[in-house]
């Protein structure tokens, strides 16, 4: 077993005996004398020592033979993302689970093994050995559950029909789905699904998120509330009302999906609560995984305060935000280059009233949609100009917007990281602060580090040092892998009044 935060079996029985939520979905429990495996948080009565099994990944259980358990519902449970830099094996194994994990991945056509080698660059049996090294299972076995998992989310929380949720959740056609279901489950879709999903709000599904406490959730919530664009997004952070509503677009399989959300905060439980619309039903595992990303849901504060809390003791609960739609984030972060949150915001607000889709939903604050990359690949760089836009970051927008229209650019979570940085480094008007502000909130990188960036030269207290970028730099490589949450917690020791500016980011 690997389980990278406990060390061994008698701790991962202790934290299961305490119920402890900070180990949720960094391992589960196998019963042997019920077949059933469980996340650390299970409220049933704890069984015998001598009765468990622990695995690191709920593919592993399920290749052991054990069913999920139908009470705490391990598909509620946070993913295990483990982060390092010393064996590059393990890397590359974990870059293939950060594949598996998007749900873009999940199609017939790309989820194989031969077409995730390709695109790591390796052969599909090397990709086999050390996933299985790393894992104890196949790349296609730990899909299978991702996917399986998904389709029993979606079967407890929605009302969907069985024959969409088979296809949103990767399965070539619906007898498929039923055989695998259950091969695996013991029983067959209609039998497991709920008399009385959970209760929908403003006409939208609800569906349960889970993560891992401590989570600052005042602190993300005002993080995203500073940078709020009216018409697309609304955050409320007032006691008793912690939601983020979003208008949201996304493209999947050369069709559009256009509609909203709400994610709510519920910290007594440790989940978020998902309001999604009706026109989102279709990619619907998709947006749960955009929503677990903007939010940093799957964050491991044990494994990062390990390396962050000496030096920055007060952020432990603090996640790096992250973005619904990766193109929408590198737009703002090139309209951010050289201004204030507060400027920049401004000129976000002008591009989304100017170019941004109308739409109708329920929530009177969200009525347009962030303008998508054909729409702004196609506009003169005199109507960016007309909008206050310098001309440096209007070739930047253009060109960002063209390479994301021709699929020439991924912007998103399952993209390869520093291949991705390159190529936006390669784009008129991007450079390395704006790379590794997108790598960080887009690419959901743990480890960028905008060494450029004025306000943490402020915060490391390194602003008066002949070349603080390098010193900033060398500060850093004792936070490694976990820079990315380094960076949210210097800026948020800067006193309320000091304004984040950047330092101009050109190739």
């Amino acid at each position: 077993m690997n389980t990278e935060n406990l060390q061994n079996d008698d701790a991962c029985y202790r934290a299961m005996q305490a119920r402890d939520a900070r180990f949720d979905g960094c391992f589960f429990t196998g019963v042997t004398s019920t077949g059933i495996y469980c996340r650390p948080v299970c409220g049933v009565k704890t069984p015998k020592r001598e009765n468990c099994r622990f695995f690191g990944h709920a593919a592993q259980a399920e290749h052991a033979g054990f069913r999920p358990c139908l009470r705490c519902r391990p598909e509620l449970a946070p993913h295990s993302l483990v982060w390092s830099f010393q064996d590059a094996t393990s890397i590359l194994a974990h870059q293939a689970a950060r594949l598996l994990d998007e749900p873009a991945a999940w199609s017939t056509e790309s989820a194989t093994a031969q077409a995730l080698a390709t695109r790591l660059g390796i052969s599909d049996r090397h990709l086999r050995r050390i996933f299985e090294a790393q894992f104890g299972v196949s790349p296609l076995q730990y899909l299978q559950t991702r996917r399986l998992l998904t389709a029993k989310q979606l079967l407890a929380d929605t009302q969907l029909p069985i024959a969409q949720i088979a296809l949103v959740s990767g399965f070539a056609s619906v007898r498929r789905f039923n055989a695998v279901f259950a091969e695996h489950y013991g029983l067959n879709p209609s039998q497991l699904r709920r008399s009385k999903p959970a209760a929908a709000s403003r006409g939208g599904m609800a569906i349960r998120l889970g993560y891992r406490p401590p989570y600052d959730v005042p602190a993300m919530l005002a993080f995203l509330q500073k940078r709020q664009i009216n018409a697309i997004e609304s955050v409320a952070g007032s006691a008793g009302n912690t939601c983020v509503a979003r208008t949201f677009c996304l493209e999947s399989a050369g069709t559009l999906h256009r509609g909203w959300l709400t994610a709510e905060f519920v910290p007594e439980r440790h989940h978020v609560l998902l309001h999604v619309s009706d026109s989102l039903h279709g990619v619907l595992p998709l947006v749960i995984h955009r929503v677990r990303a903007l939010l940093d849901l799957d964050a491991d504060p044990k494994a990062i305060n390990r390396v962050l809390h000496s030096r920055f003791p007060d952020g432990d609960g603090l996640r790096v935000p992250g973005a619904l739609d990766g193109f929408e984030l590198a737009v703002r972060a090139v309209l951010g280059q050289q201004i204030t949150v507060a400027a920049a915001r401004t000129l976000a607000q002008r591009l989304v009233d100017g170019f941004g889709e109308a739409i109708d939903t329920p929530i009177p604050e969200l009525s347009r949609l962030f303008p998508t990359p054909a729409v702004l690949a196609q506009l003169p760089g005199d109507a960016l100009g007309q909008l206050g836009i310098v001309r440096q970051r209007q070739a930047a927008i253009l060109a960002l917007a063209r390479a994301v229209a021709d699929g020439q650019l991924q912007l998103h979570g399952g993209a390869q990281v520093h291949a991705t940085v390159e190529a936006l480094k390669a784009l008129p008007g991007i450079g390395d602060w704006t790379a590794q502000y997108i790598a960080m909130r887009a690419l959901r990188w743990p480890d960028a580090f905008p060494a450029g960036d004025v306000a943490l030269h402020k915060a490391l207290g390194v602003q008066d040092e002949k070349y603080p970028s390098r010193a900033a730099e060398a500060a850093s490589q004792a936070w490694k892998p976990w820079r990315s949450y380094a960076v949210l917690r210097a800026w948020a020791e800067l006193p309320a009044p000091v304004t984040i500016k950047k330092i101009a980011t050109t190739a």
